[in-house]
């Protein structure tokens, strides 16, 4: 799969032995691709989990940044609901994501059904429901 030129970023070379390295995304790079194609992780809980995991160590900052640079609107929606879910970051940086919300809805998780109720903060339609967010935890 090839991307635009624009969209590789947060990426790092990595050492794998002495004479081969390679390009590997940052973590908060990983976690916007994972909102960006949930379908090549299991789902969008798969990404809430390992945010969840690693929400200590991800930058709020930068993940913002990362979600407005790639402008998709539904990554934009499913990092803010899930930034608010694990109370990552300061109110702020939910708050820039929200100020970039289009009047559309789109899924929580389009691997799975349209079903659920529409939540306008973030207009996403939670076909996941917010306790199996908060349960993902603690797996």
């Amino acid at each position: 799969m090839r991307c635009k030129r624009s969209d590789v970023f947060g990426t790092a070379e990595h050492w794998v032995d002495k004479q081969e390295k390679v390009v590997v995304s940052d973590i908060e790079r990983t976690v916007v691709d994972g909102l960006k194609q949930p379908e090549h992780c299991r789902g969008v809980t798969e990404v809430a989990k390992g945010l969840s995991i690693r929400r200590t160590d991800v930058s709020a900052k930068k993940l913002v940044d990362y979600a407005l640079r790639l402008g998709v609107g539904a990554v934009i929606r499913r990092l803010g609901y899930l930034m608010e879910a694990y109370g990552i970051g300061a109110p702020e940086e939910p708050l820039r994501l929200r100020e970039n919300l289009t009047p559309t809805y789109n899924l929580l998780d389009p691997v799975l059904p349209p079903e659920g109720k529409f939540l306008a903060r973030w207009r996403l339609r939670l076909n996941v429901s917010p306790e199996e967010i908060h349960a993902v935890v603690r797996t």
